[in-house]
């Protein structure tokens, strides 16, 4: 017998490549966290603003400034409305040159008309809303005795009908399309009167009772509603009490943090409230505050 052909030899399989080390802390930059794999998708699918549109009211100063670079860095196109071109415009410069899309409509929100016009200037520039923020408000503080029929009126209608007039301009709009958030900011007052609260504690105590009524209307379509409440937060807003060291000192022994607040405090909370990640959250009062409510 012829014997059987030899066969080749198979040829050995290539071992694998070894996976490459993930960098210690100490390789990475300065100020850098390590990541675990697939955390930051997880994290973009949870607050990515990509694709959204947002109006912030009161967007040129303080909170609403820190509010308005917030979304827009989380990837909203942003619209700020307020009274101050000059600061208006800086403030959308600002966020262009950081990247971000931006824009801006100077109106006086203490005119129910000048509201109107604004809502529809607003969104012209990027299309309809997704996201409501007002953070526009005045501070007036005379004695409660003493207050005016006009400061009384001026108070409410920037704190109280302005946002009510915007969120029956755009609410519907978002409960059709089904999915929106409103972010109303609100104040230590609504729920407590201090410091000659006057029309101001009145104005954000209708507030927040409007941001539940807005959220029994809308939330089944898919629109959150939820207010901001800060403790004492250094801003112009707050610039007579911040010119008095004492006071600033005692407001800050009254929290938990043993500071006051500032404008960047609320960048997260913004974030999150605007975010897919609060679609369970609505017609609430969230203090970011230091503690202060509860101290």
């Amino acid at each position: 017998m012829n014997p059987a052909p030899s066969l080749p030899e198979p040829e050995p399989e290539p071992e694998p490549e070894a996976e490459a080390e993930p960098e210690s802390a100490s390789e990475l930059p300065a100020g850098s966290v390590p990541v675990a794999p697939g955390v930051a998708g997880y994290l973009t699918g949870l607050f990515s603003l990509d694709g959204r549109t947002a109006l912030v009211t009161g967007g040129s100063s303080g909170i609403g400034r820190a509010i308005a670079e917030a979304l827009a860095r989380a990837g909203a196109r942003v619209v700020i409305v307020a009274r101050r071109e000059a600061e208006l415009a800086a403030t959308a410069t600002a966020l262009t040159a950081a990247g971000c899309r931006a824009g801006w409509v100077s109106a006086d929100l203490g005119d129910r008309e000048a509201v109107r016009q604004a809502a529809e200037e607003a969104a012209a520039v990027f299309g309809e809303p997704d996201i409501l923020v007002n953070a526009a408000g005045i501070n007036l503080r005379p004695p409660m005795g003493e207050l005016t029929d006009e400061e009384w009126d001026t108070t409410l209608a920037v704190n109280l009908a302005a946002p009510f007039l915007l969120g029956r301009r755009f609410g519907p709009g978002m409960a059709e399309r089904g999915h929106g958030r409103i972010i109303h900011i609100s104040s230590q007052q609504a729920h407590r009167a201090f410091v000659q609260s006057g029309a101001y504690g009145v104005s954000k105590g209708g507030l927040e009772s409007l941001a539940r009524s807005q959220a029994e209307a809308w939330s089944p379509y898919g629109v959150t509603v939820n207010t901001l409440v800060p403790g004492f937060v250094l801003t112009p807003l707050n610039a007579r009490l911040a010119d008095d060291p004492e006071q600033v000192a005692r407001l800050a022994a009254r929290t938990m943090t043993g500071r006051n607040g500032l404008a960047e405090d609320f960048a997260g909370a913004a974030v999150f409230l605007a975010s897919g990640a609060s679609a369970y959250l609505t017609g609430q009062s969230v203090f970011v505050d230091g503690g202060l409510s509860v101290h």
